[in-house]
């Protein structure tokens, strides 16, 4: 009988120590997903930055260009007509 109460005094023991390892893990992934969360959000925010650096880039070329520079010439002005077809399309879908 003795064998039997230290038997169930050791499970009791197990589960305890078992639902405490569950509650550490549940909060732990909590604190881990929120970290996942903020990161993508910075990740989002820097992937967002990085393309409105590469069009200020691209403008910044065509204005040197324009300024006089017969480098990239042809890149401004294909890069020219391509806003002014989108200009086009933009203004074409207003008037509809």
């Amino acid at each position: 009988m003795s064998n039997t109460i230290e038997a169930i005094h050791l499970l009791e023991d197990k589960l305890k120590i078992l639902l405490s390892n569950y509650e550490f893990l549940k909060s732990e992934n909590q604190i881990l997903l929120q970290n996942n969360t903020k990161l993508q959000h910075q990740l989002l925010e820097k992937e967002q930055n990085l393309v409105a650096q590469k069009k200020e880039f691209d403008m910044l070329k065509i204005a040197k260009t324009i300024e006089g520079s017969s480098i990239n010439t042809k890149d401004t002005k294909l890069k020219i007509n391509t806003l002014i077809r989108e200009i086009d399309k933009c203004i074409i879908q207003l008037q509809e």
